[in-house]
C-alpha cells in the first residue's frame, strides 16, 4: 500500500477471470452438492439465510440468484488493525455509480462488481490510485 490524496492508501488489486454468481438459499440450508470444492467460493450461514458465491456455471437453473459478477481481491495481507480499506475502494466506485457486494476473509478484502459495470469500475478505482492486474 502507498499514500494517495486525502489520506487513503493506494492499494494493489487482482482481477479475477472468473464469472461469478450470488446465491441465496433457504434458512437452514446445507451447502448445496452444486457448489464447486474449489475455485472462488464463498458461503455465508445467517439466522435468515445462506448466500453461495461461485462461479456461475455451476448453478442450476432453479436457484434464486444474481448472476455476472467480478471479483476484485486486494492483493496481500491485510493486518485487522487496518483502517478503511474498504472505504478507500468503495467510495470511488460509489462516487462513479458501481454497485459493490463486499466480502473479507481472514486475511484480504474481495469487492465484486456486476461484469456489466467492470470497465467503469477499473478505470474509477484507477483514478482513485489503485493499480489492477489480471489474476
Amino acid at each position: 500500500m502507498r499514500d494517495i490524496a486525502g489520506g487513503s492508501k493506494a492499494l494493489f488489486l487482482t482481477l479475477l477471470p472468473e464469472i461469478l454468481a450470488i446465491c441465496q438459499l433457504p434458512e437452514g440450508s446445507s451447502l448445496p452438492a452444486w457448489m464447486p470444492e474449489s475455485g472462488f467460493r464463498a458461503s455465508l450461514h445467517t439466522p435468515g439465510e445462506l448466500t453461495v458465491v461461485c462461479e456461475q456455471r455451476h448453478i442450476p437453473a432453479d436457484v434464486k440468484n444474481e448472476a455476472g459478477w467480478r471479483a476484485l481481491g486486494v492483493q496481500g495481507s491485510l493486518d485487522f488493525s487496518l483502517v478503511g480499506v474498504l472505504a478507500a475502494l468503495v467510495s470511488p466506485l460509489a462516487s462513479a455509480g458501481v454497485s459493490v457486494f463486499a466480502l473479507s476473509t481472514f486475511d484480504t478484502d474481495y469487492l465484486l462488481v456486476k461484469e456489466t459495470a467492470l470497465e467503469k469500475a477499473l478505470q474509477s478505482l484507477e483514478e482513485a490510485g489503485h493499480t489492477i492486474v489480471d489474476g
